[in-house]
């Protein structure tokens, strides 16, 4: 029996036998067809029961199952509540001085010490992760403005606007950013919160901007794009709209990335005197303050680097995972 056939050949369908799993049908070529019945449970079985789930809900759910990036996710909100509520309702003040509690190792009353000034080291840490964390988000927000424009419009554009671009990326790449540090410090005042945030914004760009043009290089070349620019879309709907979101994968684990080592940064020239001075503390002045009684007073710089050091893994151990979650190679 032809497909063709198929439909003139059921119209004449002739019920010969009926129960209730099989009914056995006769044509007017005496060809017998058996037709059983599909119970409850087999058509549960063909039904496809997944829920559907949207990009970011799936990212978070295949993130959740990642269990080291959930403790850094946790450590990072932890670290981020201390910073905030400790200061504030400590009854031990942040830069009140008593000679009397100089040097004080870790007790009840002081959890982490007290430093050569006699001020609580646990207040003083919890108050420094507040400049720590800040530059390092603000910082790490610029960056992302600021590549994301650049790398955008090199990538998009190409051609002599791409040579040109890629290459003042690479004269500023070139360039130390303790240069940067020197010469801030020089034109303005010494130290200071917004000076180390502006020498960090200067230079920390460049790998998103990087990162932003070799997304869209790729991404401009696929069918969706050529479709909207045939539909008569701008350059300014098809970058903001079509690509810059669909890069957004990579932007987000770049970015998370980008805070750790900022915090790294602002510690290291605060601790060798080009960031934060005193007497406003970040992790890295703390440090500073503890390394000449090292020898004597040990837990002084190491609750200071302690925190730099597991805010700075808390980081690292959550892009990992937003790197995993938002591969859609990996992501099952």
């Amino acid at each position: 029996m032809s497909y063709e056939n198929m439909e003139a050949d059921f119209t004449n369908l002739k019920i010969e036998k009926f129960n209730p799993k099989v009914i056995k049908y006769k044509n007017i070529e005496n060809i017998e067809l058996d037709f059983t019945f599909v119970n409850q449970n087999e058509k549960v079985k063909e039904e496809i029961n997944r829920k559907s789930f949207t990009f970011a809900e799936d990212a978070w759910r295949k993130l959740k199952q990642n269990k080291l990036s959930i403790i850094g996710l946790i450590f990072i909100i932890f670290i981020t509540t201390l910073a905030i509520v400790v200061p504030i309702f400590s009854k031990y003040s942040i830069f009140e001085t008593n000679l009397g509690m100089t040097n004080q190792f870790p007790s009840a009353a002081h959890w982490f010490g007290t430093d050569q000034l006699g001020r609580d080291i646990f207040v003083r840490v919890m108050y420094g992760a507040r400049y720590s964390l800040a530059i390092a988000f603000i910082a790490s927000f610029l960056n992302l403005i600021i590549g994301i424009l650049y790398g955008g419009i090199s990538g998009y554009f190409g051609g002599r606007v791409d040579v040109v671009m890629m290459r003042i990326v690479d004269i500023i790449y070139s360039i130390p950013m303790t240069i940067y540090v020197i010469l801030i410090m020089v034109t303005f005042e010494k130290g200071g919160f917004l000076n180390i945030v502006l020498a960090l914004a200067l230079s920390y760009w460049i790998g998103m901007a990087r990162i932003v043009r070799g997304e869209i290089l790729q991404l401009k070349q696929q069918e969706y794009i050529l479709a909207a620019k045939t539909l008569g879309a701008s350059n300014r709907r098809i970058l903001f709209k079509h690509l810059l979101p669909n890069s957004m994968s990579s932007i987000i684990v770049t970015l998370t990335l980008q805070i750790p080592s900022a915090i790294f940064t602002e510690a290291f020239l605060s601790f060798i005197g080009l960031g934060i001075t005193p007497p406003a503390a970040s992790w890295g002045t703390l440090a500073n303050d503890a390394l000449g009684g090292f020898r004597l007073y040990p837990y002084q710089l190491v609750f200071p680097t302690l925190a730099i050091c597991l805010t700075i893994l808390a980081f690292n151990l959550l892009g990992d995972g937003l790197r995993d979650a938002l591969d859609p190679k990996v992501r099952g």
